[in-house]
């Protein structure tokens, strides 16, 4: 039909049907009381729901609506009798094949030309695909902090890492001055000291101090020695041995200690002889040191057990003690150069021992790992590989 300017054709209601039932979205006209006068195809794409089994229920859309969803859909539909009208209020569908999809509902009155109102229409959107996009995001968000604070921790470890070297270096500039200014003159006085000491009987007054002096000469010596050992290369080969025998040979290094102490050194042997290709000096010393100190640590009439475990690539020495244990606080100290736990026992050493165990058993690609407890006693584990490339 033509018209004019000033003329506006009629359209049928059959051609609004047609456009509303065309559109993409869930579209649903309801009269004054709530109840659903008429709703679009679409229903039934996202539902699986027809339009005629729509009209069909009493409590329209009751049966679609997710449970935990039900009363905020009443409130909607009571706010919309209401004359009241709203946007993108989120809600849980439970289409015919019970998936649940996730939904979107807008909604306003239907007025005609003076403002009557003749019910409300709602329009429903299928935001299922949205909420998974929120839902990828959300994960790809958390992984990435994740990466995030992985990365923020390693360059963390890695400054305190680049710390401890510089504390390092500057202690090995410290202990190459000591050694250099201390074992001259401490091999000039040892060797005046045996000449003397050689030319006086044992009879003479107060020759016992003379052997005081000996071992503290001894021990000075000791003390500069591992120093040396804490910042030098290794200098010592790999060679095949068994590590049996090793452990054998440091256990009755500390024999006599532990004899003065009361402590029993008991020792597991691995299963079988077990042999391993490593520089059987730097083994030894670093399980001289875990076992001394075990002894050290433990009361008279306690024991130190010593146990070899093995798998295809490592090797674990355990030390096990029933001594007094170390604090949480220690702990976090305990391979640091020149700390002790052992500060109040005269004679027991500079905090120089783990020190040394530990950079020497690192130079091995291998580790110390601790347990310990206040009062529960210490294990602590060498962790050795079968073969070193030293």
């Amino acid at each position: 039909m033509k018209t004019d300017a000033n003329t506006v054709e009629t359209i049928s209601d059959r051609w609004f049907r047609e456009i509303a039932n065309a559109t993409y979205d869930w579209e649903a006209w309801h009269r004054s009381d709530g109840r659903l006068l008429w709703v679009n195809a679409a229903v039934e794409r996202m539902t699986g729901y027809s339009p005629a089994e729509c009209l069909s229920m009493q409590d329209y859309p009751m049966p679609m609506v997710a449970v935990k969803d039900r009363q905020r859909i009443a409130d909607v539909i009571r706010g919309a009798i209401g004359g009241s009208s709203g946007n993108d209020v989120e809600f849980s569908v439970v289409t015919k094949e019970g998936v649940q999809r996730s939904m979107a509902v807008s909604w306003q009155p239907m007025l005609d030309e003076v403002g009557e109102g003749h019910g409300f229409r709602a329009s429903v959107r299928d935001v299922t695909e949205r909420h998974q996009l929120q839902e990828k995001l959300s994960h790809y968000a958390e992984h990435l902090e994740q990466l995030v604070q992985e990365r923020t921790a390693r360059i963390s470890h890695l400054e305190k890492h680049r710390l401890a070297m510089e504390k390092l270096a500057a202690l090995g500039q410290l202990a190459a001055s000591v050694a250099h200014e201390v074992n001259n003159p401490l091999a000039g006085i040892r060797n005046s000291f045996v000449i003397f000491k050689n030319n006086l009987p044992p009879t003479t007054p107060n020759y016992e101090l003379l052997e005081l002096i000996d071992r503290e000469i001894d021990r000075i010596s000791s003390i500069t020695h591992q120093m040396y050992q804490l910042y030098r290369p290794s200098q010592q080969v790999a060679s095949e041995f068994p590590i049996n025998r090793a452990i054998n040979d440091v256990i009755r290094l500390v024999e006599t200690e532990a004899r003065k102490t009361q402590v029993t050194v008991q020792v597991k042997p691995a299963a079988r002889n077990v042999k391993v290709t490593l520089p059987e000096g730097e083994v030894k010393q670093i399980l001289f040191n875990l076992i001394r100190n075990a002894v050290q640590a433990s009361e008279p009439g306690a024991g130190v057990v010593v146990s070899v475990q093995t798998n295809q690539h490592e090797l674990s020495v355990i030390v096990s003690d029933d001594g007094c244990g170390i604090s949480a606080e220690s702990l976090s100290l305990l391979f640091e150069p020149f700390f002790s736990t052992k500060g109040h026992q005269p004679g027991q050493g500079m905090g120089l021992g783990l020190s040394v165990s530990k950079s020497l058993i690192e130079a091995l690609d291998g580790r110390i790992e601790v347990e310990s407890q206040l009062g529960e006693g210490s294990r602590f584990t060498a962790v050795f590989p079968l073969a070193s490339g030293c």
